[in-house]
Order: structure tokens, then sequence, then C-alpha cells
């Protein structure tokens, strides 16, 4: 069945979060005294993100980003206060778009209904939304759904929204850069997926590995090759 819309993940895959996180975390620790690499950290913000979220399904995201810099901190044996973590849960708006994200999604536009699937709150959504460059037909977050990508509940939950809209299961594609947050859950969903491999099939990253097979339909490097291939 022909595609009529798309869904995104936004942060790792329209956001280039690992830049924004480790650019973060690296003038934090700088401020302590300590030069940490950036493969390092993202690989410790990997581990306590899902910890956090899993623990604290119904948690808000900046509040998630404030316990992660705790737990960094701990990990690292540096001091985290309040400021910092309370710094690190307002850096989601400052987190770069990647180069080609406002030109993809707007020649997607013109032919696809498109959606955002996103592990955040509308809060902290609405304060990227300028840099995307576009309104979504429907945006569904984390902080509405109660629950945190990989857990099912998300995609169901997305797949009823867009039934609203008159898109069938079928006519989806879910694009995102995480096997472990997106592409994994997704194709258990029975959606078809693009896996938009941003770092270079990297080991290590903000997004931790999937357990077992992730096998996406598409796999491309980059928005700009999405919209080629499509």
């Amino acid at each position: 069945m022909k595609i009529k819309a798309i869904s995104f993940d936004c942060y790792g895959t329209l956001i280039d979060w690992e830049s924004g996180i480790a650019g973060e975390l690296s003038a934090w620790a700088l401020r302590r005294g300590a030069r940490l690499e950036r493969a390092s950290l993202l690989v410790a913000f990997s581990e306590a993100e899902p910890q956090v979220q899993s623990a604290q399904p119904r948690m808000a995201y900046p509040q998630v980003l404030a316990e992660v810099a705790r737990r960094i901190g701990r990990r690292f044996e540096l001091p985290v206060t309040d400021a910092d973590a309370a710094s690190f849960a307002a850096s989601i708006a400052r987190w770069p778009a990647f180069a080609d994200t406002r030109a993809a999604l707007s020649r997607l536009r013109e032919r696809y209904r498109l959606a955002v699937l996103s592990n955040v709150d509308r809060q902290s959504f609405s304060a990227t939304q300028k840099a995307l460059g576009i309104e979504f037909d429907l945006v569904c977050t984390a902080g509405e759904i109660g629950s945190y990508k990989p857990n099912p509940r998300n995609f169901r939950f997305l797949l009823a929204r867009l039934s609203d809209l008159g898109i069938a299961k079928e006519e989806l594609l879910h694009a995102a850069q995480s096997l472990f947050h997106d592409v994994q859950p997704a194709r258990a969903q029975g959606i078809r997926t693009a896996w938009v491999d941003r770092y270079g099939g990297a080991g290590t990253g903000a997004a931790r590995a999937p357990e077992g097979e992730a096998l996406p339909d598409i796999t491309v490097s980059s928005l700009a090759e999405l919209v080629r291939t499509l």
C-alpha cells in the first residue's frame, strides 16, 4: 500500500541530540575541572536515560534530564548542583537541528502527512518547534501518553491518532535514528520503518543498542537521502 504519512522521532533524527547532550555535559565537566570524552558522556547518558524513564514513566522529560545529570555526576564522581541539573533539563531547547532537517521536512510535506512521536513533553517540543520549520499534522509526546519509547503503548497511541486522521498502519512509515527507542518496537507493531543512521552505525551514542535484531525496511544516512529514496 502507498505511504501516505511519515512519523518521525525528533531528538536524534531531526535534532542532533548527541551534539547537544555532549556539549552541555562537556561544559559541566570542564566547570568541575574535568575533561571527559564525548563517547564516555554519551554512553553514560544512554544507560541512565532509559533507567529513569522505565522507573518513572510519568515523569516529565525535563525532570528525567535533571535526574540523568545527577546520575552521570555520580558515575564520574563530579558534583551536580541543583542549578547544573536544571540547566541540563532546559538544554533541550538549545540542541541544534541537523543541517538537512528543515529542507527535507518541507519537501516531504508536499507529498505526505507528517507526524512526530517523541520521548518528551509538549513544552519541551514547543521549544524545538521553531528549529524544524514546519507545523506537523500530528504531535504525540511521552508526556501525554504516560510512557516512554520503546514501550509499545507509544506506538499504539500514534496509530490510534493517525487512524482518526484517516491514515491506516499500512500507510505509515516511521523514520528514526534509534534502533532501540524506535525501529525495533515499531517493527514489532507491524509498522514500516526507515532507519536514519545519522551517526554512521556507531556502536555507542546517546541511544543504547537494542537487544536482538532490529531490521528496518529502509536504511538511509540522512533525511536528505530519505527524500531522494522516497
